[in-house]
């Protein structure tokens, strides 16, 4: 049995996607595949018990049913942590080594998915990254997610933790413009220090799109269509606050994208929704007219009025599109096939050893 951990640089960087796509990959191929996380961060109610809420879909979307205690036996909830600040934490590593040793009997790979930064997050508590997959005798591969850049340092400091149990990286998420940067620069100033590039894996909006309805929830928003098209994905927002002229010109350029502006905008709006824009939100708790709810009625186009002004309002819109978790089947599928066409799975069976 091999044992496979996936962590990454810091959180939300594509963790459970590239879990999923490999999962998914050598199951087609016939291995036997388990999975556990051993810290979650996401407590999550599973029947009678407190477990992770992502531990759980990755347990679904790999079709399988292991006891949720032992699939995360530790649970970061607000009582863990006030007792872990307020005394010395116990040693929490025999309880997941018992747990990894039960879920892998009888498996050909076990897949362990990280929580947040491999070097640091869990290193108050003593399950780091690089404690729990030594402890487990687990292969590490670091997804690195471009964020205006890479952690360079970062890899390299997780190579000097980890010597060869470090089977490589995916760089993830990125953009055309600095694909061949990635490609002639960083891939191989990696590989002279000993890490293999697994795989490039470029940006695709779909993946952090975000559904309507799901972002009346997160804005705290109101929504006052009555029967809008709220599975419509919002890939990106543009804030309706400049000259209706320059409005037009911009909109054009965009893509299913939300538009958000004051409730009182009603000239921005209507030329919103002329060009079928993915949803419209009116900050300031303003409600539309008469005349934009029936436009937005007959276009099918949600409608979600919120407290907060403009700036808060796109501050945390910002934050949901970057953070979207991976839940809906079509952006689970379109996802998990892009990930297994950059991953050079090869390479990655032979530093394996499979």
């Amino acid at each position: 049995m091999i044992g496979l951990y996936i962590g990454s640089t810091q959180g939300y960087s594509g963790k459970n996607l590239v879990t999923l796509a490999l999962g998914q990959h050598f199951q087609r191929e016939g291995q036997r595949v388990g999975y556990m996380k051993p810290i979650g961060a996401v407590p999550h109610k599973i029947g009678n018990q407190i477990g992770d809420e992502d531990a759980h879909f990755m347990q679904q979307a790999l079709g399988l049913s292991a006891d949720p205690s032992l699939v995360t036996p530790v649970v970061i909830t607000r009582d863990f942590r006030m007792r872990a600040f307020l005394e010395d934490c116990a040693n929490l590593l025999p309880g997941i080594v018992g747990s990894y040793k039960t879920l892998s009997a009888d498996k050909d790979l076990m897949l362990v998915g990280g929580s947040g930064s491999f070097l640091y997050s869990g290193k108050y508590c003593g399950v780091d990254g690089v404690s729990v997959s030594q402890a487990l005798g687990a292969k590490v591969i670091l997804v690195d997610r471009y964020l205006q850049e890479y952690n360079y340092d970062y890899l390299a400091a997780a190579k000097e933790a980890l010597g060869d149990d470090l089977v490589g990286v995916i760089l993830n998420d990125v953009p055309e413009h600095f694909r061949e940067e990635a490609e002639t620069l960083i891939t191989p100033f990696l590989k002279r220090r000993g890490v293999d590039v697994l795989g490039i894996v470029p940006h695709d909006p779909i993946m952090f799109a975000i559904r309507a309805s799901d972002l009346a929830v997160g804005l705290g928003g109101r929504l006052v269509t009555g029967a809008p098209k709220t599975d419509r994905l919002v890939v990106n927002f543009l804030i309706g606050t400049m000259q209706i002229e320059n409005f037009v010109t911009f909109f054009k350029r965009q893509k299913d994208v939300a538009i958000l502006c004051g409730g009182d905008r009603s000239d921005l709006q209507l030329v919103a929704l002329e060009g079928n824009c993915s949803a419209l939100i009116l900050t300031g708790n303003l409600y539309p007219n008469d005349m934009i709810l029936a436009k937005a009625e007959d276009k099918g186009v949600p409608v979600i009025v919120v407290r907060d002004d403009t700036f808060s309002v796109a501050k945390k819109m910002e934050l949901m599109l970057t953070r979207e978790k991976l839940r809906d089947r079509s952006r689970i599928e379109h996802g998990t096939k892009i990930v297994q066409q950059a991953v050079n799975m090869a390479l990655l069976k032979k530093n394996l050893g499979l």
